[in-house]
C-alpha cells in the first residue's frame, strides 16, 4: 500500500537521514576504477540539489555532518591517489540557483524559511519555470543569478580548490550565462595560480561558450565530435542509459559500445569521462561493475593504442560516424569491418577495426602510392603481439587474418612506419 505524504511535511531534506552510504568503501571504488583502466577519477562534489559531498565551512547540508557523516570526497581522493590515479572534481552548484524553484509553486517545505539555507534561493521567475527552463539556461543572455549568489558560489568553489586540490575542475552547464562572466575570470585566475603553486598542470572543463577555447577544455555531454579537434576536448557520458544516478529500472550500455566510443573520442583528440551511479548505500551496481571490468580487460591488451597517443592525419575511415552535438550517444553505432579509427604515438599508427568479422582487414588510406609514400615496416596485432602478413596494393592495404581476429570488440593493428 502506498501512502501519499504532503510535500510540506516530507520534502527533499527528509531523504538526507535515509542516505547512510553504509556500504561505501572508497578503497573498493578506487580498485575497481583502477582495474577499469581509468587514469583519473572525477566525483561530483556537489550536485544541483545543494547537498555537498565534502566537508565545507559554508554549508551545514553536507555529507560530513549529515547522512553518512563522512567526508566522501576526501575519502575518494585519498583512495584514488593511493592507487596512482589523478583526483579531479566537479561542482554543479551554479544551477542550484533555480533547481528548487518549482517548490515555490505549491505547498512544499521549499517555502519554509527554516530551510532557506538548503533550498534557497529557489527563484520564482517565469524564465525558469518548468516549461522554459532548458531554453532559458541554454541562452547566454537570459536572466541570470544575483550578485549575492554569484559571490557565494565563487567563494565555495575556491574553498573546494583549496581543500581538495582537484587536478581538473569541472563545471556543468549554465555558467555560460552572462552574469557569471566576471566571476569565471576570477575563479580561473585563482585556480590556475593555485596550480602554479602546487607545481601541477590543471584545466577547467566547461560547456557551451563559458570560456574561450584556449583557456579551458570544452566538454560535450553525452555526445562527441565528428572530426579531429586541434585542441583537446572531453566527452562525458554514463554507463546508464536512463539516468546518471542509480535507479532500479536503469538500462546499461554494453562494454563494446563504450569501448568503441572511447576509441572514436581519442581518435579525435578527446578524452572520455564515464559516469557510474552508486546506490544510496554507497555500493556500485553489479551491472556497472561487470562493464567496467570488461573495459579494463580490453584496455590491458589494447591500451597502448589509447594511452599517451595523439591524433593522426585523419581520425578514421568507413561509413559510420557520430551525429555531432550533445545528447546523441544513446544507441550503439552500427560499425562494420570497413570502419577504422586511428591514433598515433612514437612512429606508430594504431588502427582499430571497430567491428571485426574475422576476415582479412582492408584499410584504404594505407594503399600503396608512388609519390611521397610512407613505408610500413611491420604490423602486429596489439592484443597478442603476433606479427601479421600484409599486402599494400594500389587501392588498399590488406592485413592477413588469423584466429585472433575473431572478437566481439574492436581489435587494434600496430602499424610501425619508417
Amino acid at each position: 500500500m502506498f501512502v501519499r505524504i504532503a510535500q510540506d511535511k516530507f520534502g527533499y531534506k527528509d531523504f538526507i537521514p535515509m542516505f547512510k552510504a553504509d556500504k561505501f568503501d572508497p578503497a573498493k571504488w578506487a580498485k575497481l576504477f583502477k582495474d577499469s583502466g581509468a587514469k583519473f577519477v572525477m566525483p561530483v562534489c556537489e550536485h544541483h540539489d545543494g547537498f555537498a559531498m565534502y566537508a565545507t565551512d559554508f554549508n551545514k547540508w553536507n555529507a560530513a555532518e549529515m547522512g553518512p557523516k563522512r567526508d566522501v570526497i576526501g575519502e575518494v581522493k585519498a583512495a584514488v591517489e593511493g592507487e596512482g590515479m589523478t583526483f579531479c572534481g566537479s561542482t554543479h552548484r551554479a544551477e542550484h540557483y533555480f533547481f528548487m524553484n518549482t517548490g515555490r509553486i505549491g505547498d512544499s517545505d521549499v517555502n519554509d524559511d527554516t530551510y532557506r539555507d538548503f533550498y534557497g534561493p529557489a527563484v520564482r521567475e517565469e524564465a525558469y519555470n518548468k516549461d522554459n527552463i532548458f531554453k532559458t539556461t541554454e541562452d547566454t543572455y537570459a536572466p541570470g543569478a544575483s550578485e549575492e549568489w554569484l559571490t557565494d558560489w565563487m567563494v565555495r568553489t575556491c574553498e573546494l580548490v583549496d581543500k581538495y586540490h582537484p587536478k581538473t575542475l569541472y563545471f556543468d552547464w549554465w555558467i555560460h550565462n552572462h552574469t557569471f562572466k566576471p566571476y569565471l575570470k576570477k575563479i580561473a585566475a585563482y585556480y590556475y595560480n593555485r596550480a602554479e603553486e602546487w607545481g601541477v598542470e590543471t584545466t577547467i572543463i566547461f560547456k557551451h561558450e563559458a570560456f574561450p577555447p584556449t583557456v579551458a577544455t570544452f566538454d560535450v555531454e553525452r555526445g562527441a565530435l565528428q572530426d579531429i579537434s586541434p585542441l583537446p576536448w572531453q566527452s562525458d557520458t554514463a554507463i546508464g542509459k536512463k539516468s546518471w544516478g542509480y535507479r532500479f529500472d536503469n538500462e546499461y550500455k554494453t562494454s563494446r559500445q563504450l569501448v568503441t566510443d572511447l576509441i572514436d573520442i581519442v581518435s579525435k583528440n578527446g578524452v572520455l569521462l564515464l559516469n557510474v551511479g552508486p546506490k544510496g548505500d554507497g555500493s556500485i551496481t553489479d551491472e556497472e561493475t561487470a562493464i567496467l571490468t570488461e573495459i579494463g580487460e580490453w584496455l590491458k591488451l589494447n591500451g597502448e593504442g589509447i594511452y599517451g597517443t595523439t591524433f593522426w592525419k585523419q581520425f578514421g575511415e568507413g561509413e559510420v560516424n557520430n551525429e555531432g552535438g550533445f545528447f546523441k550517444d544513446g544507441d550503439e553505432k552500427q560499425y562494420t569491418a570497413s570502419d577504422f579509427r586511428f591514433t598515433y604515438k612514437g612512429g606508430c599508427v594504431y588502427a582499430f577495426q571497430m567491428r571485426p568479422d574475422g576476415n582479412d582487414a582492408k584499410i584504404k588510406c594505407f594503399a600503396k602510392r608512388p609519390v611521397h609514400d610512407f613505408v610500413v615496416n611491420r604490423i602486429t596485432l596489439l592484443s597478442t603481439g603476433e606479427e601479421l602478413e600484409f599486402d599494400r596494393r594500389e587501392d588498399e592495404m590488406v592485413i592477413k587474418s588469423n584466429a585472433s581476429f575473431k572478437s566481439d570488440k574492436p581489435i587494434c593493428f600496430k602499424i610501425e612506419l619508417a
